[in-house]
């Protein structure tokens, strides 16, 4: 392990070791500190925040911009502070932190016993969720979490999810695409972020006016198991709770291939997300490239191919 992998693991064993012990106004004054820090120095992160949103809010200037940055950052280390102290919280914590809207397309998908598949993108606290399913609703669920560096790091991720009730599965390998078909077609809950693709195979959308891509996942295991396809929004406000919404199920398209209906279906997923995130852009952690002409600058408006034209809204 390198100098600076066993550095990242040594930094969130000891948040998780730490903040989880700290009175809960104090771990928010702190997660607001840092968060304050680090949007001060403008970072690769932050900048691609603001990039992002230029995306989602094309008419905001500047200082506009700099202000959902801002926002955007102390949201994100809301979901820090909390998830480094949700394995202390208890039932009745976790309970009241979250609460959502339209909640019978989540219970009357299980009800009819044919699996339900959560889709979610980056808003908000997903564990926070994850563990209120679990605890509050009693309902387990298996979801897949990307393999991280150093290993040690995963595998703090995957026993820290696995400890509030989730069964978490590699998104490598191979095998995890067939386990949760086994779980959707046994009545079960499968839970999946779903606004980045990790495998540059995914479904090419319309998302906020430019293409990106998401994961075909979603959309195929619906099809190929009969399970309700169900996107949810995430967002917080000015209270200790955070709010949600699930909304109702994708069709799958009466016709066309299946690369037609996968694609159908993961447009019905990302404009559901658009939505919720339009809403409350401030919620949205994307601080990594997510549209196409970001990750080639080739394919950018405008752009020469072979000329080394620049990388718009590149950090």
């Amino acid at each position: 392990m390198s100098a600076r992998d066993r550095l990242t693991d040594t930094l969130y064993g000891a948040g998780w070791a730490t903040v989880k012990k700290l009175p809960e106004p104090v771990a928010v004054r702190l997660g607001r500190t840092l968060a304050d820090a680090a949007w001060k120095r403008r970072g690769t992160g932050v900048r691609r925040l603001e990039s992002n949103y230029a995306r989602v809010l094309p008419g905001a200037g500047p200082d506009r911009l700099a202000e959902l940055s801002r926002a955007g950052m102390r949201s994100y280390l809301r979901y820090w502070m909390e998830s480094f102290r949700l394995p202390a919280w208890g039932v009745e914590r976790i309970a009241s932190g979250f609460a959502p809207k339209d909640l019978h397309h989540l219970t009357d998908g299980m009800a009819a016993g044919r699996g339900v598949v959560l889709a979610l993108p980056h808003l908000a606290n997903w564990d926070l969720a994850g563990a209120w399913v679990t605890t509050h609703l009693g309902i387990p669920f298996t979801t897949v979490a990307e393999r991280l560096k150093p290993e040690t790091l995963y595998d703090r991720f995957v026993a820290y999810r696995e400890g509030l009730g989730m069964e978490v599965l590699p998104h490598s390998g191979g095998t995890a695409f067939g386990t949760l078909a086994r779980r959707l077609r046994e009545g079960g809950l499968v839970c999946l972020v779903a606004d980045r693709d990790l495998s540059a195979s995914g479904v090419e959308v319309e998302f906020f006016g430019a293409t990106a891509r998401m994961p075909a996942g979603p959309a195929l295991l619906a099809q190929q198991t009969g399970a309700a396809l169900l996107p949810v929004t995430l967002w917080y406000d000015d209270s200790p709770v955070m709010r949600g919404r699930v909304h109702p199920p994708v069709a799958v398209p009466g016709q066309g291939t299946r690369a037609e209906r996968t694609a159908a279906m993961t447009q019905a997923l990302a404009d559901a997300f658009a939505g919720g995130i339009a809403e409350h852009p401030e919620d949205w952690h994307m601080l990594q490239r997510l549209w196409l002409a970001d990750l080639d600058p080739a394919k950018a408006p405008g752009a020469r191919r072979g000329d080394g034209a620049p990388e718009r809204g590149a950090p």
